[in-house]
């Protein structure tokens, strides 16, 4: 039977965790730009029983909305780093979207303990540079590309408080996802699987392509239909391969 743990019990960092008594892998989940630990919510009925699901809750947003934006990327890795500690107590893999790839890459570089695997979906690779920087753009011109490739659902348009409220986590995520670029990678000690959306207008299938060469062990690309926002449209689809990816590795 599933079980999902509120707020206070989650903990700081997790919220919204998929608890199982037979689970015996547990999925770190790191959401994109803007994004917290609802992003995760359609997957629940979709996971396989011997998967947990910990959702991450990043300080600015969801349930720790009244925390500050951390001023550096560097902050926000070491802060998550140290937050996430107890989830690494059992045999665990990562899952970043979006900016969540680049979260869940360095967490895998900087951890105690290797994870299963790393799962990058609709990330462009660490050595890839931005093609477009969109984090400080005007309101009017983030939001129409926001609404256009998927970031944002069109209705939100309507509720100019909660937008005010959304758009400074996101505008912090973006930066710090538009700045990340490094030389040479640092190749992971784990398979790694990198996921794409095939009309993907933000991050293409061949950016994605370039993680190949950021691991010592196996890779695999997948593509998906839909957009950036496909794991949030075919939810059945994205979890099975997640499930495919990390039972691979048990």
């Amino acid at each position: 039977m599933n079980k999902v743990a509120s707020p206070t019990s989650a903990g700081r960092w997790i919220t919204g965790r998929v608890t199982r008594e037979s689970a015996r892998v547990r999925l770190i989940g790191l959401p994109q730009a803007g994004g917290g630990a609802g992003a995760f919510r359609s997957w629940r009925r979709h996971l396989p029983e011997w998967l947990e699901l910990a959702p991450v809750e990043l300080p600015g947003r969801g349930t720790r909305e009244a925390e500050p934006l951390p001023e550096r990327f560097e902050d926000l890795i070491e802060a998550l780093l140290a937050g996430t500690r107890a989830e690494r107590d059992m045999p665990y893999a990562l899952f970043g979207h979006s900016f969540g790839g680049v979260l869940a890459y360095e967490l895998a570089l900087r951890a105690e303990t290797a994870p299963l695997c790393l799962i990058v979906s609709a990330s462009r690779a660490p050595h890839l540079p931005a093609e477009r920087r969109m984090s400080a753009a005007a309101e009017p011109e983030l939001l129409r590309w926001l609404t256009e490739t998927g970031g944002l659902p069109p209705e939100l348009l309507e509720f100019p408080d909660f937008l005010r409220q959304l758009l400074p986590p996101i505008r912090r995520d973006m930066a710090f996802a538009e700045d990340y670029l490094v030389a040479e990678p640092t190749p992971v000690a784990c398979p790694l699987y990198a996921f794409a959306g095939a009309d993907d207008r933000v991050v293409t299938a061949e950016q994605v392509a370039g993680w190949s060469g950021c691991t010592t062990a196996a890779f695999r690309r997948t593509v998906f239909p839909g957009g950036h926002s496909f794991p949030s449209t075919g939810p059945a689809a994205l979890v099975a391969a997640v499930a495919d990816a990390v039972g691979a590795t048990r």
